[in-house]
C-alpha cells in the first residue's frame, strides 16, 4: 500500500522548487509589511483624531487665541496645532513695532499654514503607496509561482511518464499555493489601503477645514 501524500503547508513548501519557494517566501513578507503598515497607520490616524478633537474643544472654548498660542507653541502635537501655531507665528511677526501689520500679512499667513497642512497630509499618507502597489502586484507574483510550479509539474510527469492522480497532484497543490499566498497578501493590503486612505482623507479635510476658518478669524482681524 503507498504511502499517503503530505499536503500540510510545510510539505507543499518543502517539496517546490527553489524558484516557488523564493516566491513563496517574498509573498509572506509582502503580507507581513501590509500588516505592518496598516496596524501602524491605524494607530497614528486614531491619535491624530484624538489630538485633532482636543484641539478643536480649545480652540473653540472662547479663550484669548494668544494665551492658547502660549500654551502649545513649544510643543504642538496633532496636525491642527501645527497648523494653528504657523499662522499665529506668522501673524505675530507680522506686526511692526508700532502695532501696525506688515503688507501681505494675509497671504503669508496663509502660505505658513499651508506648508503646514501639507506636511501632515504627507505624513498621514505615507506608506499608502505601499499597500496599494502590494494589492494590485502581489496576484501576479503569486500566478508567477504557479506558472512555473505547474511547468516543473508537467516536466515530472513527462519524465515518470504517468499520468496518475498521484504524480499530478501534489505538483499542481504546490504550484496552487503560491497563487494562493498571493491573494492572502493582496486582499487584506487592498482592504487597508482603502479604509486607511479614506481615513487620512477625513482627517486632512478636517485640517483643511480649521486652516480656512483660522485664515477667516485672522482676515477679520486684519480688517478691524
Amino acid at each position: 500500500m503507498e504511502a499517503a501524500i503530505d499536503f500540510s503547508i510545510w510539505a507543499l513548501f518543502s517539496r517546490a522548487t527553489l524558484p516557488v519557494q523564493s516566491v513563496m517566501i517574498l509573498l509572506i513578507g509582502l503580507s507581513v509589511w501590509s500588516w505592518t503598515i496598516a496596524i501602524n497607520k491605524r494607530l497614528v490616524l486614531g491619535v491624530a483624531r484624538r489630538r485633532a478633537a482636543a484641539f478643536d474643544q480649545s480652540f473653540w472654548s472662547g479663550d484669548p487665541l494668544d494665551e492658547l498660542f502660549d500654551q502649545i507653541s513649544a510643543s504642538p502635537k496633532g496636525g491642527s496645532e501645527l497648523i494653528f501655531t504657523a499662522g499665529m507665528t506668522e501673524w505675530r511677526r507680522s506686526h511692526r513695532e508700532d502695532g501696525a501689520m506688515i503688507a501681505g500679512a494675509q497671504s503669508r499667513i496663509e502660505r505658513s499654514m499651508d506648508v503646514a497642512l501639507s506636511k501632515q497630509a504627507n505624513q498621514l499618507q505615507n506608506n499608502l503607496g505601499a499597500l496599494a502597489s502590494i494589492g494590485s502586484v502581489a496576484p501576479f507574483i503569486g500566478l508567477f509561482g504557479t506558472v512555473w510550479g505547474i511547468m516543473n509539474a508537467f516536466i515530472e510527469i513527462a519524465a515518470q511518464q504517468n499520468t496518475n492522480l498521484a504524480v499530478v497532484a501534489p505538483g499542481i497543490a504546490e504550484a496552487l499555493l503560491a497563487t494562493g499566498l498571493g491573494l492572502l497578501a493582496a486582499i487584506p493590503a487592498v482592504v487597508f489601503y482603502n479604509n486607511l486612505s479614506a481615513g487620512s482623507d477625513r482627517l486632512i479635510a478636517s485640517y483643511e477645514a480649521f486652516a480656512d476658518e483660522f485664515s477667516t478669524i485672522l482676515s477679520r482681524q486684519l480688517g478691524g
